[in-house]
């Protein structure tokens, strides 16, 4: 993860702890790693990550068990809407950058329906898109 120093670090974290979420990284029911872990893991103070992931407890994507730790939701619904509210929020950038361009519906869908096939030709030929 890269920090982005025009935002607070807690709320990147927040948006990375919902992605891992989203994307199935953490699964529903599963045991975050713990606020020491990430702390060492992304290079960050572990009170930081304890204010992002307090913010993921208060989304309702994770619960707090006072003796055995945290956890990802069970709640499968919680978890979709989690990934839709994500894709939503990027589906907004992607179409103010692009009216920002100048770009036309239907120009930005082509782009779109481009770079959508770029990205499963790179995945089958193993490459990161």
């Amino acid at each position: 993860m890269r920090i982005d120093d025009s935002r607070p670090i807690w709320a990147q974290l927040v948006d990375e702890f919902r992605r891992r979420i989203a994307a199935g990284e953490w699964r529903p029911g599963a045991k975050v790693p713990s606020v020491r872990e990430l702390a060492l893991e992304l290079g960050v103070n572990p009170n930081t990550v304890q204010k992002a992931l307090g913010e993921v407890d208060r989304l309702g994507l994770t619960t707090t068990e006072r003796t055995a730790g945290r956890f990802v939701t069970a709640d499968e619904g919680a978890v979709a809407g989690g990934r839709a509210a994500l894709a939503e929020s990027t589906a907004d950038g992607f179409v103010s950058a692009a009216r920002g361009l100048g770009m036309t519906l239907s120009d930005a869908a082509d782009l779109l329906a481009r770079r959508w096939d770029a990205h499963e030709d790179n995945i089958r030929n193993g490459k990161d898109a």
